[in-house]
């Protein structure tokens, strides 16, 4: 699954959270709108209520992309 799936999904179903990169926190949507299109081909994993990691070339989870937040 790309970076963008993940991030369709989460604005497709309004999920109430925030994607923190450790600078700044973002809505999916905000992110789908401002990312590059090579980030956005990443693969990625979605850790329900934890992160989005990229999956690394051997199928690993690599770096952690964004550290999920919930929304008050």
């Amino acid at each position: 699954m790309s970076l963008k799936d993940v991030l369709m999904k989460l604005a497709r179903d309004k999920t109430p959270i925030l994607l923190s990169d450790g600078n700044q926190d973002w809505k999916a949507d905000t992110l789908l709108e401002t990312l590059s299109e090579p980030m956005l081909k990443r693969d990625a994993y979605f850790q329900q209520d934890l992160y989005i990691a990229e999956i690394n070339s051997g199928g690993y989870l690599g770096q952690v992309l964004y550290k999920v937040k919930q929304r008050t």
